[in-house]
């Protein structure tokens, strides 16, 4: 499966989807640290990858309709929460989905929680 780490997340959340199996890249690698929301989902969109990010304005069905991509994964990320919790909801998500097309689907991954949208 291919994936877009949003700028929001750590640069090393590439290896910790690679060790997975899959292919990544990282906002900030194809010139997207800084760019809009919109300008991200065009490029998840069109390089067919499945958007993982911490910004919950991607959660927003009527904004980023789940049936048009080919998956966004948004975190709960608390305020003040260290890398090491953010690799925790990221292994939650892979040990969940390591088989799963996320295309069309919206997942809101929590700490012991993930909630499906499509």
């Amino acid at each position: 499966m291919l994936f877009l780490i949003d700028a929001d997340l750590p640069r090393d959340l590439v290896e910790l989807f690679e060790t997975a199996g899959h292919e990544a890249i990282h906002a900030d690698h194809v010139h997207l640290g800084a760019a809009p929301d919109e300008s991200i989902a065009a490029f998840a969109k069109t390089s067919r990858r499945c958007l993982v990010t911490g910004d919950f304005d991607f959660s927003d069905i009527r904004l980023f309709p789940p049936r048009e991509y080919w998956g966004i994964v948004v975190l709960v990320i608390p305020y003040g929460v260290t890398g090491a919790y953010i690799r925790q909801l990221v292994t939650e998500f892979l040990d969940r989905n390591a088989d799963v097309d996320m295309k069309g689907k919206l997942e809101i991954v929590e700490v012991g929680r993930i909630r499906v949208r499509t």
